[in-house]
C-alpha cells in the first residue's frame, strides 16, 4: 500500500467526483505526492505539521499501473508520485487524521511504521 493525506474537504469531493486531482502542492510539482509506510510520518510531519481536518488515503498501487513511478526525493530516497488523477476506486480506506493534544497527527492504529 501507498499513503496520502489530503484536505477531508477535497476527498469528500473527490469521492463525489470519482478522482482526486491532488492538492496545490501536487498541481505545480505535476505529481501527486504519496508515501510508503516507512515514510509516512516523517512526510506528515514535514508537510502536513498542525494543519486539521485531514484524511489519511490507503491507496493499492497495482491499478494505478505505469502512471505511478518511484523517483528520488528527500536524501535520494525513493517516493512514489501519481502521474495523473487518483481514482477513488483504487483507495482501500480513509482515515481522518486528527491532531493530538501535542499537536501531532494521531495516525489510525492498524497504520503502524
Amino acid at each position: 500500500m501507498i499513503y496520502h493525506v489530503c484536505k477531508a474537504a477535497d476527498w469528500a469531493l473527490a469521492k463525489t467526483a470519482g478522482r482526486y486531482t491532488g492538492s496545490p502542492d501536487d498541481t505545480r510539482d505535476g505529481f501527486i505526492h504519496f508515501s510508503a509506510l516507512a515514510q509516512l510520518r516523517e512526510s506528515v510531519a514535514r508537510h502536513r505539521a498542525g494543519q486539521s481536518s485531514l484524511v489519511l488515503l490507503v491507496v493499492d498501487p497495482v491499478p494505478l499501473g505505469e502512471t505511478l513511478k518511484w523517483e528520488p526525493s528527500r536524501g535520494g530516497v525513493l517516493f512514489p508520485h501519481l502521474y495523473g488523477a487518483l481514482p477513488v476506486s483504487a483507495v482501500v480506506a480513509a482515515h481522518d487524521l486528527p491532531l493530538g493534544p501535542d499537536g501531532a497527527h494521531v495516525f489510525p492504529a492498524d497504520i503502524s511504521a
